[in-house]
């Protein structure tokens, strides 16, 4: 009698997970709970070197800003650049963007940093609908054209940061909170 029950149970849990998902709320919930543990700081980036770092970037790229404008990678040479990988389907993307936001703010007057946040999705409409209504801050593009070599990844979210000289300085597949001390002085001393 007792398997009827949990039967039951498990049915409960499957049809409140299978309408989450066919509703579009489990990226946005599971978003939500993502960034509450990055802001407990568990999870940061390790600055340690990975097997990308020091590559040469690839600065042969263009992308389409939500204005309709062109932007092009080439513009970047010369400066410390924050690139972000995301989706709007991604909930580890959704969950570390407002930390990034806080990020950007903090260091978005200094004239050698700049940061480019390239949403992935199919359709442009659908990373511009997704960032409609966000408070966030940070420059926003679409991968329209595609991605170049450097940009290649086996997931998303990846974050790279580009040294002022063209190398990769900086590689993680994976969220984590951006907004500490320790990454925005490693930004600065690029």
């Amino acid at each position: 009698m007792n398997w009827k029950k949990e039967i039951k149970s498990w049915g409960l849990i499957l049809s409140f997970f299978a309408f989450l998902y066919f509703t579009g709320l489990l990226p946005v919930i599971q978003g939500a709970l993502q960034s509450v543990l990055l802001s407990t700081g568990l999870i940061t980036p390790s600055l340690s070197p990975t097997d990308r770092t020091d590559e040469d970037f690839d600065y042969r790229g263009r992308f389409l800003s939500f204005e309709g404008e062109e932007i092009n990678l080439e513009d970047y040479r010369g400066k410390t650049l924050f690139i972000n990988l995301w989706a709007s389907w991604c909930g580890p993307c959704r969950a570390e963007m407002p930390h990034i936001s806080e990020l950007y703010k903090s260091l978005k007057n200094e004239p050698n940093i700049e940061f480019l946040m390239i949403g992935i999705d199919n359709q442009l409409e659908k990373s511009q609908k997704f960032l409609e209504g966000k408070s966030w801050s940070f420059p926003t593009a679409h991968a329209s054209y595609g991605l170049n070599s450097s940009l290649q990844s086996e997931s998303i979210p990846t974050t790279l940061v580009i040294s002022p000289s063209g190398k990769i300085v900086f590689y993680q597949e994976g969220m984590s909170n951006f907004n500490t001390d320790e990454f925005r002085n490693f930004l600065l001393d690029q």
